[in-house]
């Protein structure tokens, strides 16, 4: 039986907000077509086509949609979308998730992703100050309580939904206060995505997450989370689901964490493929999915090449009791969760020195 995944991008690069530490803008503006504008019908099902064409009876596939901002793409897009998924007449699992800011959600949206099952990342950053400083509409005015309230639409309508936030050097010296947000909001699950660098590696913002900063961050939520469980209430953190499942039960359930690259198959608006969503670049490109099928794209050099491309490790690697379940982690965050700060420290390995110990003991302790 087999599991694919693809990640979509419907409107491109696109987008109705200007956040300050978009990965995406840096990404797309070192392209030669920066924005490949919405997906046209055509393209749409040729690479629904595509996909099924791989897939047998029993197969699972996940389409996910991310930007740019997906929703610029508007609603009868994804209606269609799932439209010609059901049109395939196949005994396939389909799964749907979207990506969102949210500034455009409302009750017309929260309904059909209801309907359809679509679990939703809503963009929502660990309070006013810090979400408003970096997360400003088209016009640089802050975007907080507008979310807030796509927020409530959501839960109106009983759409299922996650938090995400991102994960700036400033925002990670102040767990308790995001520790807060997460109470205040009743957030039940919710990603931290670590705030990369430029993809030159430069940091202009001083945004970019810290290794030691990171470590600081998730140990101090850690003693809050352990003793939220310890009251009877669960609040799902990804990080800590993530390094629990691979840690004690060998599933890695994050891409990276055991510094091997996966194939994402990023589908850009025109169609074509990309092996990550960090390497949208032109280099990168596998071929395009209205053409060929993911099979073909899989077996394609450009993505053995990137899946098989190892990374230097520094000295601190070397007698590291962890080396050989992380190898490193995730190449593209290297300098944000792992040996960063010229190699003198290891975020990952400060954090687990802490509280890995306490983790296994909460898990078998909670989750029998």
């Amino acid at each position: 039986m087999k599991r694919l995944s693809l990640l979509i991008k419907p409107a491109s690069s696109l987008c109705n907000m200007r956040c300050r530490y978009c990965f995406y803008a840096d990404i797309s503006s070192s392209r030669t077509v920066p924005s490949y504008g919405i997906m046209d019908a055509e393209t749409r099902a040729r690479i629904i086509d595509n996909v099924f064409k791989d897939l047998e009876d029993g197969d699972e596939v996940t389409f996910a949609f991310q930007g740019g901002e997906p929703s610029l793409a508007g609603l009868p897009y994804f209606e269609k979308f799932v439209e010609n998924v059901a049109a395939q007449k196949r005994n396939v699992i389909i799964h749907y998730a979207f990506q969102t800011n949210g500034l455009l959600i409302d009750d017309e949206w929260a309904s059909f992703f209801h309907k359809n099952n679509f679990l939703i990342g809503l963009s929502l950053d660990g309070g006013e100050r810090f979400h408003d400083r970096n997360r400003p509409d088209a016009r640089g005015e802050g975007t907080w309580n507008r979310i807030l309230q796509s927020k409530k639409i959501l839960e109106a309508h009983q759409a299922e939904y996650n938090i995400l936030t991102v994960l700036t050097n400033e925002t990670a010296n102040e767990p308790d206060k995001v520790w807060r947000f997460i109470q205040n909001e009743r957030i039940a699950y919710i990603q931290f995505i670590p705030c990369l660098e430029d993809i030159e590696g430069q940091d202009d913002s001083k945004n970019a997450l810290r290794p030691a900063r990171f470590a600081h961050f998730y140990s101090r939520l850690f003693y809050w989370w352990a003793k939220e469980l310890g009251q009877g209430r669960y609040i799902s953190v990804k990080f800590f689901d993530d390094i629990a499942n691979y840690f004690f039960k060998g599933l890695p359930t994050a891409c990276g964490i055991n510094g091997q690259c996966s194939a994402q198959y990023v589908v850009e608006a025109d169609g074509g493929v990309y092996p990550c969503d960090f390497y949208v670049l032109d280099k990168y490109n596998l071929g395009n999915l209205a053409d060929l099928t993911l099979r073909e794209i899989f077996e394609t050099e450009k993505m053995h090449s990137f899946l098989s491309e190892k990374t230097e490790t520094p000295p601190i690697c070397g007698g590291c009791k962890y080396f050989k379940l992380c190898r490193g982690g995730c190449k593209r965050m290297q300098n944000v969760q792992y040996y960063g700060e010229a190699g003198v420290v290891c975020g990952n390995k400060m954090f687990l020195d802490k509280c890995l110990e306490p983790l296994e003991h909460t898990v078998k302790r909670y989750f029998r």
